[in-house]
């Protein structure tokens, strides 16, 4: 598997995470781990992310898409 230079740390936050990279665009999609003190939406929920610039979907409770720039 080849790592890509990315601004999120997928390796550190999104274990066992598939990451594809869309021109100056990555998208991430892997098994959410966090344990999530808030009441969230059992469908779809959809927040800012742990770095600026990227968004984070939260599916079904345990899938999680990021949404990123990528650096180059």
């Amino acid at each position: 598997m080849t790592y890509m230079n990315s601004t999120f740390q997928t390796q550190s936050m999104l274990s066992n995470a598939v990451l594809v990279r869309i021109g100056q665009r990555e998208i991430s999609v892997g098994r959410d781990f966090r344990k999530r003190f808030y009441q969230t939406n059992p469908i779809v929920e959809c927040r800012a992310g742990v770095n600026a610039g990227h968004v984070e979907i939260l599916i079904l409770r345990s899938w999680l898409v990021v949404l990123s720039k990528a650096q180059h």
